[in-house]
């Protein structure tokens, strides 16, 4: 019997890589990077880099998402003022994690997950909500767990990836950075 094929969601480098490297146990794993949340446009390329750079380490396929972060930002519009963990959140989650299902479903995926489980600073739940809201076949794995975040900072620092110090979007930015 052959193993699923795993569509992995990928947030950045250094979080996939503890997801990747337990997912594998699981199946076939294509990593998909979606991020228009991010800012700027800049940002999305650093990130990107080390998505890549964790591609060519690991021999797995990398797909990305073509960066619409006006998209992006048209589905949160009204949530911008809302606190970190917040309804913006979850509508991040959301829209990354429909674009990842639609790309799932196009390409013939039977499992589909999301890095994002492995922050500290994310409600595993909220993204599970999303992911099933958007895939049927959404693996709700709670990647921080069997201490997947720390497993994640060693193989980031020994892949020496990019670690990017705020979510991603403008609005996750400390006031000081933004001017």
């Amino acid at each position: 019997m052959s193993l699923p094929r795993i569509l992995l969601h990928v947030c950045c480098g250094p979080c996939a890589t503890a997801a990747l490297e337990r997912l594998r146990e699981e199946g076939e794993v294509t990593l998909f990077f979606a991020n228009s949340n991010l800012w700027p446009e800049s940002e999305f390329q650093r990130r990107l880099a080390a998505a890549r750079r964790l591609a060519d380490a690991s021999g797995c396929a990398l797909v990305v998402d073509p960066y619409d972060h006006e998209a992006w930002r048209r589905f949160v519009q009204g949530f911008e003022q809302e606190p970190e963990r917040g309804a913006r959140c979850r509508r991040c989650f959301e829209f990354s994690l429909r674009r990842a299902a639609a790309y799932a479903r196009e390409a013939g995926f039977e499992l589909l997950t999301s890095t994002l489980s492995i922050s500290p600073h994310k409600r595993s739940a909220d993204i599970f909500r999303a992911g099933e809201r958007a895939f049927g076949g959404f693996l709700a794995i709670d990647f921080k767990k069997r201490d997947g975040f720390r497993r994640s900072l060693e193989l980031s620092r020994a892949l020496e990836l990019y670690r990017q110090d705020y979510c991603g979007c403008e609005f996750s930015l400390r006031p000081r950075d933004r001017a």
